[in-house]
C-alpha cells in the first residue's frame, strides 16, 4: 500500500499543471499611429481611449470607446467587455494606457494592441481625430 501511495503521489508530481493563468495568455503588441490606422481601416480592433472624459471630448479616434483609467472602477468597466476581442487601447502620451496594460492582463484578454505614443503621437502622424 505504502510503496502504491508513493508511486501515486510521483506520479501526479510529475504531470504538467495547467492552472488558469490569465496574465500569461494576454498577448500584447506595440504598434505605431501607422499601424494602428490600418489595423482600425481593417477592422480588426476596439478602440478603447483611456483618458478623462474632458480630454475625450477635446478629440478621439473614430468609433473610440472611452474608459478613464483614473477612475477607481477602471478594472470593474472593462471587465464588462468581450475579452476574446482584440482591443486598441491609447491615451495621451502612452503613459497610462501602458500604465492599464497590467489590468488588462489580470483580466485574461486575449489581444491587446497598445499605440504607443498615445494619441499625441496620432496627431503627430497627421492622423484624423473626431470630437
Amino acid at each position: 500500500m505504502k510503496t502504491f501511495l508513493t508511486t501515486t503521489l510521483l506520479l501526479l508530481l510529475t504531470l504538467p499543471v495547467f492552472a488558469a493563468d490569465p496574465i500569461a495568455k494576454t498577448e500584447i503588441t506595440h504598434v505605431d499611429p501607422k499601424a494602428a490606422a490600418a489595423l482600425i481601416d481593417e477592422k480588426k480592433v476596439t478602440i478603447l481611449d483611456v483618458r478623462t472624459d474632458a480630454e475625450y471630448k477635446d478629440g478621439h479616434l473614430a468609433n473610440a470607446i472611452n474608459h478613464d483609467f483614473t477612475e477607481d472602477d477602471f478594472k470593474t468597466q472593462i471587465d464588462t467587455l468581450d475579452k476574446e476581442k482584440p482591443y486598441l487601447i491609447h491615451c495621451q502620451s502612452g503613459a497610462r494606457s501602458a500604465k492599464s496594460l497590467k489590468a488588462f492582463k489580470a483580466l485574461g484578454f486575449k489581444h491587446i494592441y497598445h499605440l504607443d505614443g498615445g494619441i499625441s503621437a496620432w496627431k503627430d502622424a497627421s492622423l484624423p481625430v473626431t470630437k
